[in-house]
């Protein structure tokens, strides 16, 4: 019997207390501001204590209240800094660990999975895990080839955990809204919900890790793991070392920093033109930096890990993405909004300012505007509360827009990778790699087309 079903009832309660929890600091702000103290003051003391007790149940949890977490921690640099930072190293746990399943039942899930015998397919297996996420922990082995290798087995019972933490925490979504500033928590847990069967498909995950292993093989600057076999509930790949993301945020060094923030958008640009696939889940846990770059040991690649979270783009990214950048950054905002209409961002029964919409763009525009650019907390802060704010033109236009389903994942990897950005504090060429990947963005020659016409 697995653990996460048997611990059903005690993850139920404690998902539901958050609410309860939430309201009761609410009636001890109510009491505080009565006995004078300012609102300010309460209200940052209060939606730290708040943050506070949801971190702290989320990372008790596997399933889908840690995959709810996860998706939050990576927007953790557009808090308030006196609210972010008693907290942040809860959000970094986040992202790199959770409690491990017992020895007994990862043994039970392989001999299940790979026969009575599966220790004979390994020279060594470790059962203390290496990693531990919301669906699965990772054990260290070497397969019988002499292959170091990482195991990824499977909870027993994730679905349905996944699927019941997903819609308890929708019950009370709003009341966590105002954690995140500028971000609508619901369409994240709808959108994590509709993700469940994938991600528990470890053979489509063996799909798309090979897909972009096939692609980066000789790659300078990113390193994709090969698959080395894959059942249901295990899914083997090659072990590879590495700083984990996290640790460079905490303590890296501005060097490591800014290559760590260049190779990032470097991989989200180019993976989709590459492999027809977007690697959709860019929380700093599934991302290492390793020695060993073009210039030697005293550079770094890029290591990606975990592709059980993908969307699937035939033709790469979007053309009317990079379109309407370069039609922004040329000042064409009546050309880019009557493209955003045709593309359904702005609905047939409403008319909005064009330069409007291009001001609410701003944090995906501004990083565009110049050679370089440097991503910082203080940056992503003022754009959340640009945005969060129920004064601001910012913040009415975003309840009007629309965004269309096939661009809701692109919309929140961009987000998240802005976020990643910007907790690494890092200087990024992006302009660079918008110029080489993202289609659009850079106008088509028309010479070109001649001489593949002549060519044919």
């Amino acid at each position: 019997m697995s653990d996460l079903p048997r611990k059903a009832v005690t993850r139920t309660a404690k998902l539901a207390a958050l609410p309860l929890g939430i309201a009761g600091r609410a009636t001890w702000g109510f009491g505080k501001r009565i006995v004078g103290e300012s609102a300010e003051l309460v209200g940052r003391e209060l939606q730290q204590r708040t943050a506070d007790q949801l971190f702290k149940v989320l990372g008790e949890l596997k399933g889908g209240a840690m995959k709810f977490g996860q998706a939050l921690s990576v927007f953790e640099s557009a808090l308030p800094e006196e609210v972010a930072g008693p907290y942040r190293a809860a959000l970094t746990k986040l992202q790199e660990a959770a409690p491990p399943m017992p020895t007994r039942t990862v043994h039970a899930v392989l001999e299940e999975r790979l026969g009575e015998d599966w220790h004979e397919l390994f020279l060594e297996f470790e059962d203390k895990p290496a990693a531990a996420a919301s669906i699965g922990q990772v054990h260290r082995g070497v397969w019988h080839d002499g292959r170091e290798v990482a195991v990824k087995v499977q909870y027993p019972g994730a679905g349905e955990a996944l699927l019941s933490d997903l819609n308890q925490l929708s019950r009370f979504s709003r009341l966590l809204g105002p954690l995140i500033p500028g971000m609508d928590i619901k369409p994240l847990i709808t959108e994590l919900k509709d993700r469940v069967s994938e991600e528990l498909d470890y053979g489509l995950e063996a799909q798309a890790q090979q897909a972009h292993a096939e692609e980066f093989a000789d790659d300078p600057d990113v390193i994709v793991p090969q698959v080395v076999h894959q059942s249901d509930q295990v899914l083997i790949t090659e072990w590879i070392d590495g700083i984990p993301l996290s640790e460079i945020i905490a303590d890296g060094s501005q060097e490591q920093r800014d290559r760590a923030g260049q190779l990032l958008a470097r991989f989200l640009f180019s993976g989709p033109a590459r492999t027809g696939l977007l690697h959709a889940d860019p929380h700093p846990g599934n991302f290492r930096l390793l020695p060993g770059g073009p210039d030697g040991e005293d550079d770094w690649r890029l290591g990606v890990l975990d592709f059980g979270t993908v969307d699937r783009l035939p033709g790469g990214l979007p053309a009317t993405i990079g379109e309407s950048l370069r039609m922004t950054l040329d000042g064409e905002a009546e050309t880019v909004y009557a493209l955003l209409c045709e593309e359904g961002f702005v609905k047939e029964t409403i008319e909005l300012d064009p330069d409007a919409v291009l001001d609410y763009l701003l944090p995906i525009i501004e990083p565009a505007e110049v050679e370089e650019f440097t991503f910082t907390r203080g940056w992503m802060r003022s754009q959340a509360a640009r945005i969060a704010d129920p004064r601001s033109p910012a913040y009415q236009l975003g309840k009007q827009l629309n965004l269309p389903p096939s661009y809701l994942l692109i919309h929140r990897v961009t987000l998240s990778t802005i976020g990643v950005l910007c907790q690494l504090g890092a200087t990024v060429r992006l302009r660079e790699e918008l110029e080489e990947w993202l289609p659009g963005f850079v106008p088509e020659d028309p010479a070109d087309g001649e001489e593949a016409v002549a060519e044919a």
